[in-house]
């Protein structure tokens, strides 16, 4: 969809999905702290541009205009066209704001400069035009209102993923202490038993309890160690070949202590099949490892504006390969999908959505 510019009879792009595309990634244009600073900033701005209204000098216009050889009604004339050209001026500043949404800044300025040049046109005669002030004012009011809808945006989503990320510890920190608590009651169990055998003089059963003990005690520490690293997990790599297609893999971590419950969860209702887990690697330290994975693929990212998202265009093979050039040798990685729902739904789909295959989303 276009609008025609008067002044010059050009096009201006209002498709939001053609000007995202061209405008790329967003750049703040003034980069400040956090949403309410912007909106800190804005209310100052709204008082510059109320006060230049009160003083009368946001509309520019000759001063010695005569109408009917009189020069007071010139210049009542003037003042009455100012007032009607600064309304058209404000209205449609006004609905580029209220329209602005995240990326499609160019599209709003674009609007608001044909209508300076529109204004400049038809008042040519009274040599009336938009104030450059008052213009650059209302100008910076668009650019900070995008910017304040994206830096929001940005705020709720990181407000989201923390609030998972808790979630997520908190999972983990209850199944490590639920699994301590098993592994004590088991020892405390094997103990008596333990004991009363040495004291009925079996001690074959007795020593063959004991090896059980020390792969408890084992067990316990390495819980116990999990509880206290923060940053020892599984790194996992994983794939939905119906939701996203067979060349896009998510590369993610878990401190959970079962790490397919994990996976489980990130295969919800969101998403219309399962994941396919292909490798699983105990770490030490699984957040550096996750990160040397993702800045390996860094241009091959799936969504480039909100780079928490974790998927790449990139085979399981590939992350293989990388993952075992960092780690040694891998116990047990599966390179094809298993992908069952999805082959087995395929057959029940629509004729005309089986040539396009499934859609990547970021």
């Amino acid at each position: 969809m276009t609008a025609a510019r008067a002044s010059r009879g050009e096009a201006i792009e209002l498709s939001d999905q053609r000007v995202l595309q061209d405008v790329g990634i967003y750049r703040y244009h003034h980069p400040l702290e956090d949403a309410a600073a912007y909106k800190d900033r804005l209310r100052d701005l709204e008082t510059q541009i109320d006060s230049i209204v009160r003083v009368g000098q946001p509309v520019l216009a000759a001063d010695r205009f005569t109408f009917d050889g009189s020069l007071a009604k010139g210049r009542k004339m003037v003042g009455d066209l100012s007032k009607l050209m600064l309304r058209a001026y404000n209205a449609e500043a006004d609905n580029c704001v209220r329209s602005l949404r995240s990326g499609n800044i160019s599209t709003a300025k674009k609007r608001l400069e044909a209508a300076v040049a529109a204004i400049e046109k038809l008042g040519t005669i009274m040599e009336m035009r938009v104030n450059p002030a008052f213009h650059a004012l209302r100008l910076a009011e668009l650019e900070l209102t995008a910017d304040f809808q994206m830096k929001v945006q940005e705020e709720r989503e990181l407000a989201r993923e923390e609030r998972e990320q808790l979630r997520e510890q908190r999972r983990a920190e209850q199944e490590l202490a639920a699994e301590r608590e098993r592994l004590e009651k088991e020892k405390s169990h094997y103990v008596i038993v333990m004991a009363s055998l040495r004291a009925s003089g079996d001690d074959a059963a007795a020593d063959e309890l004991a090896g059980r003990l020390a792969q408890i005690d084992e067990a316990i520490e390495a819980n116990d160690y999990r509880i206290a690293n923060i940053r020892a997990g599984y790194v996992y790599v994983i794939s939905n070949v119906g939701a996203f297609g067979p060349n896009v893999v998510k590369i993610g971590m878990t401190r959970r202590l079962e790490p397919r419950d994990r996976i489980r969860e990130l295969g919800d209702a969101s998403v219309p099949f399962r994941f396919d887990v292909h490798a699983l690697f105990f770490s030490e330290d699984a957040i550096t490892l996750e990160g040397e994975l993702h800045r390996a693929f860094e241009d091959r990212r799936v969504n480039f504006v909100n780079e928490r998202r974790e998927f790449f265009f990139a085979t399981p093979d590939e992350v293989r390969d990388l993952l075992a050039a960092k780690v040694g040798g891998l116990l047990e990685f599966t390179d094809a999908p298993e992908a069952l729902e999805y082959f087995q739904s395929r057959s029940r789909w629509p004729a005309a959505t089986l040539g396009s295959g499934p859609v990547v989303v970021g």
